[in-house]
Parts: C-alpha cells; structure tokens; sequence
C-alpha cells in the first residue's frame, strides 16, 4: 500500500518532468498541407458529460465519416461512459509521462489538423495527452497552460456550440477553411 503510494508519486514527479521537457521545446513543422480533414478532440467528461457532440464536425467540417477521433477523461474509473466514448483515468498515468491505456495509444499514434483539448481544469493527465499528441492547430482554454495551445477561446465549456462558432471563425481566418 505504502509502496503504491510512493510509486503513483514518482509517477507523477516523472510525468511532470516530461511535462515541462515537452513544452520547452519548440513546436517541429508540420508536412500537412492546409485545410482540415481530422480533428482530434480531448474531452473532460466530468465537465462535459455530452461529448457525443463533437461528432457534429464530421457535417460542420464536411469531413470523412472518420474525421473525427474523440476520447475522453474521467477521474473515477468507476464511472462508466453511456454514450461508448472511449476514456481514460488518472490510474492510467505511467513512467515518464506515458498514458498506460490501449484507446490512448490509439488516439496518440493518428496525426490531426485540429485538437481540441475540451477541458479547463489543469490536470497533468490531460495536460500530457495534449502534448504527446501531434497536430498543426491545437486549440483550448486560458485555464490551461497556454504552451499548450495555439488558439485559446475565453467561452463556456457548457456552451459548444459558441466554442464551434470561433473555432470555425479562426480557421477561416488562418485559411484553414473556406
């Protein structure tokens, strides 16, 4: 018991390290031309419980019926996710800032045009998803550490539909979309 305790903390001595190694590098050029074909979505369910929603950008996007790859985190790994999203837990954080968990490494291995990093609070968990995962644009909150993405909107995360509306704003702006 004492052990696991002790360990867990190494962990996340180890995570955060990894942390601050990652963000204090500098961002390696993408070779994927503009546009948007795949968005990425990391999702605080325990903040927003309905992230089926973010399926409407596969229409809002026009994009392939596998435009969109979303997954999701809750705290208690107890809590069971009804709509079939694929989560995971803080238990899942291993050595070096790794996610030990089969739907994260899923997530990790595609390259996305946009994340989407739908949480507010700082987590390290989420915090190291968002890093470890590549893509050209990421976009999330100020309350998160603002290394960590490239567009910050100031709006409620109960609201999505304001959120999908600047999105898709600063994309036209960057020419992104048209």
């Amino acid at each position: 018991m004492i052990f696991k305790v002790i360990q867990d903390k190494f962990k996340v001595k180890s995570g955060l390290k990894y942390l601050e190694d990652e963000l204090g590098k500098s961002k390696p050029l993408s070779n994927r031309k503009p546009g948007v074909s795949s968005i990425g979505c990391i999702v605080d369910m325990d903040k927003f419980p309905d992230p089926e929603v973010f399926n409407k950008l596969i229409t809002d996007f026009s994009l392939q019926p596998n435009g969109v790859k979303i997954i999701g985190y809750k705290k208690d790994e107890a809590a069971h996710s009804p709509f079939g999203i694929q989560f995971f837990t803080d238990k899942d954080l291993g050595w070096n800032g790794t996610i030990e968990n089969g739907f994260v490494s899923e997530f990790v291995d595609r390259e996305y045009d946009v994340l989407i990093n739908y949480y507010t609070d700082d987590k390290l968990v989420l915090k190291l998803l968002t890093a470890r995962t590549n893509a050209r644009i990421k976009v999330g909150f100020p309350a998160v550490d603002a290394k960590l993405n490239d567009l910050i909107f100031d709006t409620p995360i109960q609201n999505f539909e304001v959120f999908k509306t600047e999105l898709k704003k600063y994309l036209k702006v960057l020419n992104e979309i048209k």
